[in-house]
């Protein structure tokens, strides 16, 4: 089935191909410049930090909705191996076998494609089994350190989790920008919390897949406004599923990764910088998110960390 009219005019409006030259390959990320780093430090007030990311094991999020996409298979290679003989000091090393968007990862811009196409207009056939993304791979984001904006659209309702199948419009966006009283600006990292995530953290992992609330195919324009570097949230499918056009699905990814060039993350753990930021009042803090630089991947786990 062909992508409808309506998501082509909003491709149109939201489109960064050629915006940083024809060869750039890392999107929105280049709207995080030192000046916007130097500004993001500022927020830093009491120096408390918060991890933002799920512990990596077996029983994960990942549920098989995703054919290969599996949780962590952590094995032991070697246990006190004296590799120099006996008496020597002995070593324990392990391996790991997961997909690398299993647990909370960012997505690379070549994560989906359309039309043929990847971000700014290459070849969606550029990424091959053995050559892997031959652009715009995660290896390629930009160190990933800005000011973080947590946008609380749970809390900003007064609920503790958005109901599944709640489609996260611009105008409940705006109305968590206010409630955090913070102005979301050029560079910035957002955060959309939903509190999805409890479910998972209660143990229903079928549950927390769907349905699921998440982003609204109107909110691409939203944040493309506001010159947004990177989004992430509290989801397994970070839009809200199932979707909210029959038979468009993912419409929100290929809008933010082909045609903006702007990363997406997903299964953030945002609930205690949730609690902390409502016990503050403060919704900005400097953010390092920086991928794990698997050449050529097309996502990589991450370990967010706020700090307030």
């Amino acid at each position: 089935m062909a992508l409808p009219a309506e998501f082509h005019e909003i491709a149109k409006r939201v489109n960064n191909w050629g915006r940083w030259g024809a060869d750039d390959e890392t999107g929105t990320l280049n709207l995080i410049t030192d000046e916007v780093v130097r500004a993001a430090a500022a927020e830093v007030r009491t120096g408390r930090r918060i991890p933002l990311a799920l512990p990596l094991k077996e029983d994960g999020v990942q549920a098989g909705l995703i054919p290969g996409r599996i949780n962590p298979l952590h094995t032991m290679v070697q246990i006190n191996q004296e590799l120099f003989g006996p008496g020597t000091v002995a070593c324990s090393d392990d391996a790991v076998t997961m997909g690398l968007q299993a647990g909370t990862h960012w997505d690379a811009l070549t994560h989906v494609s359309h039309s043929g196409r990847i971000y700014n207009g290459r070849p969606a056939d550029s990424i091959t089994a053995h050559g892997r993304a031959a652009f715009s791979g995660i290896d390629k984001a930009a160190p990933v350190v800005s000011r973080g904006i947590l946008l609380d659209v749970a809390r900003a309702k007064g609920l503790d989790r958005l109901p599944g199948g709640h489609a996260v419009t611009p105008e409940d966006l705006a109305e968590a920008e206010e409630y955090g009283g913070v102005s979301v600006r050029a560079g910035d990292i957002v955060l959309v919390r939903t509190g999805q995530i409890q479910v998972y953290l209660a143990g229903d992992r079928h549950g927390y897949g769907f349905p699921s609330p998440g982003l609204s195919v109107r909110t691409p324009e939203w944040f493309h406004a506001r010159d947004v570097a990177a989004v992430a949230n509290d989801t397994l499918t970070f839009e809200v599923f199932p979707p909210e056009i029959e038979d468009l699905w993912l419409p929100v990814h290929a809008l933010h990764l082909v045609e903006m060039g702007m990363h997406q993350g997903q299964n953030w753990n945002l609930e205690t910088l949730s609690t902390a930021c409502a016990e503050t009042r403060r919704y900005a803090f400097l953010l390092s998110a920086m991928p794990e630089p698997f050449v050529g991947a097309v996502g990589t786990p991450v370990a967010p960390v706020a700090v307030l």
